[in-house]
């Protein structure tokens, strides 16, 4: 991009000085630069608007003896503009005219009054209704990561500490934030690299100092001790920053940021990056937002309640109390479909939550405020519809939700039935409410009248059939007279202004009547003005009590909708145990079961201390990634306090829920798709516990075939001894001879058969390995040319015969017993170099005169020169 003309100050008007200083201070962002009635922009910034709006691109002017590249955007459009570029990432500067025209020596002065970023976005144009909007800040120390967070649009500001990267990643990928600030000298730089979003801050933002001071003064207290985040040092550094950031760019003290909350991991069902992907919570395969276990879940009545079930989506927790006082207060609503009376009344109520943000910010428009009225008119009957229900936790929602009889009683009176979008042309303020406002408004509203009577008087007093009575804004009241009668005018007529075909002229009556009339205009906007600002600041007194009522609706709202789909879609509680495992009675797979036209075949599980490990086996397409998919979700939703789609389910503590699904490189990070596989099991081999469900799906694929089986058998038996509750899917039919090693491990396989040549999937889970993996079959029903199947199945034939051998043709090639139809008769444990099978590598051939030596072998009764002895011998027989 062209490096803007700053050279010389003196050789540019002053009013592109004014706009070189301002630009100065915001290198980064787009200057809307205020003039008139249109936003302009200049340079650099000019041609990238013109690029990504579509706007004209001119060059009006010189400037140091340059053309000066512009852009305009009418100032009453500006918001959609805004919003535009924002969703590009970019970041705006609105700068505005703060000085009076009238008295100005040189140009009015302008200042920046407010930087949109897409983090500290605020307007209801601007925000997804349905999704938080994070502004997010990490700062890392002794490789340790402090995330702060903050939803100015709400006022939530939270705090948490990850151990290491692959938890930091995790969180990210959790808070999906809309911009992301790190110190400009962090390696985070590189590690964000790819992300879009992130924000580079000069190191000192980044100070822990200046951070507890920041924090302490926007919370008006001596610590944080009282927030419970004093032991998170590196998160309040990042807290520090993200503040000042804000209040940056809002230009303003941010009153409704009023508490900071930690986020303790351990309190959480943690989920890394890769699992969240692969269960798509609220993001799909492809990007989207369709077709996830959020979009399913959500039938709830408000803005705010959507995003509260997407951040309990994100992170479950694991106190059972919590859950379990969740669950019954679900029960009492679905009891007698109480839910649909409140849904009913949900449905609307506005968005308080964000309305109570731009009011503190002092940027509420009048309709935030007719949505309050609307909302404290509805709140009895929310409370009426809570009473004396039988649950805990809607005992408590009810006592959180006021009714705010006087906040109700006075927007009722001051604002009108449907206002305009905004308060600038006024009409806001409704009748009656304020004295001096009705008597200015009369004044005005009156003129058209008196100009009707004006121009009937005087028409009858000079006899000039031609004589008319106007306005206009920029000559103001006027009498009109045609050319050919304007010589009759009366002596007191004075002319203002002369047309083609006519004369205008104004009188002493006329002109008296304009200065009262534009002058009570005006003083009746001023009037008005004040009026809003003053209800605004009124609301803005009440900020907390407002704020714990949204926060109980939002909550009540997603209780309601869990409610709505456990009856619905045929849910059932969940009972929480304190003893490790899952338990599921026909479990199903809860998005995939909504999409199907036909009736999904349910299938049960069972993961205890004594069988901690499924290994699953069958055909692709027969269902083992729905099969695991679905208990991993039935997890997630026992953790969030949801029922969950099966006849039963017992489920014990969890801390984690991993998962190993599908295939895909990392072109930007320079990994391969096997080096992506590896990473995401080396992290599950690292960090799983026996209270974690490990989900691994095809282990070992992208590598040759031992080396693969080899990967794949170890990882298991690593998972087995460790007692996770893991579910192993494979292709390796070695794999099942693991429960024969291990007592904790058990086979099931998904069924399949053959009819007429062609498979039928049966997506039932049934006992023991499969027999068959059906390859050949998936492959011709995915499309595959019948000669090329024809050509497999006599290849087929030939290896299972004896008669051809792979492994001159390929060093990749899956032997027979993982990869074909049918597994050999022949054993595969014969180590003949003939043999056209691979041998099975865990089971070795050995010597019989080896064995026969180890059989004699006494260790403990064996000297050191009897053992060295025994060593050489059976070297001996080995050879």
């Amino acid at each position: 991009m062209a490096k803007q003309s700053t050279d010389k100050s003196s050789q540019h008007t002053p009013m592109m000085q004014q706009y070189f200083k301002i630009k100065q201070e915001h290198p980064n962002e787009l200057v809307f630069y205020r003039m008139g009635d249109f936003y302009e922009l200049f340079y650099d910034d000019a041609k990238l608007a013109a690029e990504l709006l579509d706007i004209t691109l001119t060059a009006r002017g010189k400037s140091g003896g340059q053309p000066i590249p512009m852009a305009g955007i009418p100032y009453h459009a500006a918001e959609g503009y805004v919003a535009r570029l924002v969703k590009f990432g970019r970041s705006v500067a609105i700068c505005e005219q703060v000085g009076d025209p009238a008295t100005s020596k040189g140009p009015v002065e302008r200042k920046v009054v407010r930087v949109v970023t897409p983090g500290t976005l605020t307007d209801e144009a601007f925000l997804e209704e349905r999704r938080d909007n994070l502004l997010c800040a990490v700062y890392s120390q002794d490789q340790m990561f402090g995330i702060a967070t903050m939803e100015l649009s709400s006022g939530r500001f939270n705090v948490l500490e990850a151990p290491d990267q692959e938890s930091l990643l995790g969180e990210i990928e959790r808070l999906s934030p809309a911009e992301l600030l790190v110190s400009e000298d962090s390696l985070l730089v590189d590690l964000f690299s790819e992300r879009s979003g992130v924000r580079k801050l000069p190191p000192w933002n980044f100070d822990s100092e200046t951070s507890q001071r920041l924090l302490t003064k926007q919370f008006k207290t001596q610590s944080l001790q009282g927030f419970g985040c004093d032991d998170m040092p590196i998160a309040i550094i990042a807290a520090g920053a993200l503040l000042n950031y804000a209040r940056e760019t809002q230009r303003s003290e941010l009153p409704h940021i009023t508490s900071i909350s930690p986020e303790i991991r351990d309190e959480s069902l943690l989920m890394d990056a890769a699992t969240r992907k692969n269960l798509e919570i609220d993001t799909n395969l492809m990007g989207g937002h369709q077709f996830t276990l959020a979009a399913l879940m959500d039938k709830c009545g408000t803005a705010m309640g959507s995003r509260l079930l997407r951040r309990w989506l994100n992170r479950p927790i694991r106190d059972h109390v919590q859950l379990q006082a969740r669950q019954q207060a679900i029960a009492t609503l679905s009891d007698n479909y109480l839910f649909e009376d409140l849904l009913a009344v949900l449905k609307q109520i506005g968005d308080v939550e964000r309305i109570l943000a731009r009011v503190a910010l002092g940027s509420a428009r009048p309709r935030d405020l007719a949505r309050l009225r609307d909302t404290f008119n509805l709140l009895p009957e929310l409370q009426q519809a809570l009473s004396e229900q039988d649950s805990s936790l809607l005992a408590k929602l009810k006592e959180q939700i006021s009714e705010f009889p006087e906040l109700a009683d006075l927007l009722a009176r001051a604002i009108i039935e449907n206002p305009p979008v905004v308060i600038r042309d006024g009409g806001v303020i409704a009748e009656g409410y304020d004295a001096e406002l009705d008597e200015l408004r009369g004044l005005s509203e009156n003129a058209g009248q008196f100009l009707v009577d004006l121009e009937t008087r005087e028409k009858e007093r000079t006899g000039l059939s031609t004589l008319k009575v106007g306005y206009n804004r920029v000559h103001g009241y006027f009498i009109e007279l045609s050319k050919q009668q304007s010589d009759q005018a009366p002596t007191e007529y004075i002319r203002r202004q002369t047309l083609k075909n006519t004369e205008r002229f104004i009188t002493p009556e006329l002109k008296e009547f304009e200065d009262k009339a534009l002058s009570s205009k005006s003083r009746a906007l001023s009037r008005e003005k004040a009026l809003y600002e003053e209800l605004v600041s009124r609301l803005g007194d009440q900020l907390a009590e407002l704020k714990a009522s949204a926060n109980a609706i939002s909550e009540l709202d997603v209780l309601v909708s869990f409610s709505e789909r456990a009856v619905t879609l045929n849910f059932t509680q969940p009972q929480l145990s304190e003893e490790t495992g899952i338990l599921i009675s026909a479990g199903r797979h809860p998005v995939v079961e909504d999409l199907l036209d036909d009736p999904f075949v349910p299938n049960s599980a069972e993961l205890t201390k004594l069988n901690t490990m499924m290994i699953i086996t069958g055909p692709n397409m027969g269902g083992k990634s729905t099969y695991m998919r679905q208990i991993a979700l039935i997890s997630l939703l026992a953790h969030i306090g949801s029922f969950v789609p099966a006849e039963a389910v017992t489920i014990g503590p969890l801390d984690r829920i991993f998962t190993r699904m599908g295939s895909s490189d990392d072109v930007a990070g320079g990994r391969s798709t096997f080096m992506v596989e590896m990473t995401e099991t080396a992290n599950i081999l690292n960090n799983a516990t026996e209270q974690s469900l490990v989900i691994m799906d095809e282990v070992g694929r992208g590598t040759s075939t031992f080396d693969g089986l080899s990967l794949a058998w170890a990882s298991a038996e690593h998972l087995a001894k460790l007692g996770s509750l893991t579910l192993f899917a494979t292709h390796y039919f070695e794999m099942t001879e693991l429960p024969e090693l291990h007592a904790n491990t058990s086979n099931v396989h998904l069924t399949a058969t053959e009819h007429d040549d062609h498979i039928i999937f049966m997506h039932s889970v049934q006992k023991g390995p499969a027999s068959k993996s059906y390859g050949l079959q998936v492959g011709q029903l995915a499309g595959v040319p019948p000669s090329v199947i024809q050509s497999a199945k006599q290849k087929l034939s030939e290896l299972e015969a004896g008669k051809v051998t792979l492994s001159s043709t390929t060093s990749n090639t899956a032997s027979p017993k993982s990869s074909s139809d049918q597994v050999p008769e022949t054993t595969p444990h014969q180590n003949d170099k003939d043999s056209p099978f691979q041998a099975d590598m865990f089971i070795s051939p050995v010597n019989d005169k080896v064995l026969t030596l180890l059989e004699k072998l006494s260790p403990d009764d064996l000297t050191p020169r009897e053992a060295l002895e025994a060593l050489y011998n059976l070297k001996e027989a080995s050879e």
